[in-house]
């Protein structure tokens, strides 16, 4: 599995094999989704909270006695069928939505996108990004070069590029991955995937680690 090299102006500078057992994965769509719905639901909190009438203020007080005055008994004003009481049954800031997947479910997930977006011509390798002076306008400068700046892109830079995070960030539909923080959102929800060349290496790396 070849792929073309480029340098920071897109010139082709050489060709390297890719690892087959990370772009070579078959396209599995039902996978893939399972793994982006456990994502989403493994960040999702719970916002929504309605009171209880153990936690609504006020209603020490019975309101009238038990019994004499001809009206229905009630211990407490706070009781949801009176106004101003607690919910019977809101939402609560308790409930989970977290969903479970295995470890190699998701991993394969990660590497089934990898190879989709091979597959799709969307993903580019550059040799190295250097001489950038970390600034937002010079980074946009390189990138406008590399990709359509229209599109989201997902740049994977080399661990020892970290310092033009910050730069890459205020960048409008550009977003950095550190190769150890792959996931299958952030992969999907960019068009194109720019890859420096060492970080493949991490990557691979990543993944021999946490093979089960």
């Amino acid at each position: 599995m070849k792929i073309d090299v480029v340098n920071q102006k897109k010139e082709k500078v050489e060709s390297v094999d890719l690892p087959e057992n990370i772009f070579g994965v078959k396209w599995n769509p039902k996978l893939v989704h399972q793994a982006l719905l456990a994502q989403l639901a493994n960040r999702r909190e719970a916002w929504a909270h309605a009171k209880t009438r153990a936690e609504v203020r006020g209603g020490g007080k019975k309101p009238w006695k038990q019994k004499g005055t001809g009206r229905a008994r009630h211990g407490s004003i706070r009781s949801p069928i009176w106004k101003g009481g607690g919910a019977s049954h809101g939402p609560l800031k308790e409930k989970n939505y977290s969903k479970k997947i295995n470890r190699k479910m998701n991993r394969l997930a990660i590497l089934s996108t990898l190879s989709k977006k091979f597959s799709d011509n969307e993903l580019l390798v550059v040799d190295k990004f250097e001489g950038i002076e970390n600034k937002t306008k010079e980074w946009a400068r390189v990138l406008n070069k590399l990709s359509d700046m229209r599109s989201r892109t997902a740049l994977i830079l080399d661990s020892a590029n970290k310092n033009a995070v910050k730069a890459v960030s205020n960048i409008k539909k550009i977003e950095t991955i550190s190769p150890n923080s792959l996931n299958v959102y952030d992969l999907l929800r960019n068009k194109f995937i720019i890859f420096e060349k060492n970080s493949i290496k991490e990557v691979e790396k990543i993944f021999k680690k946490i093979t089960p």
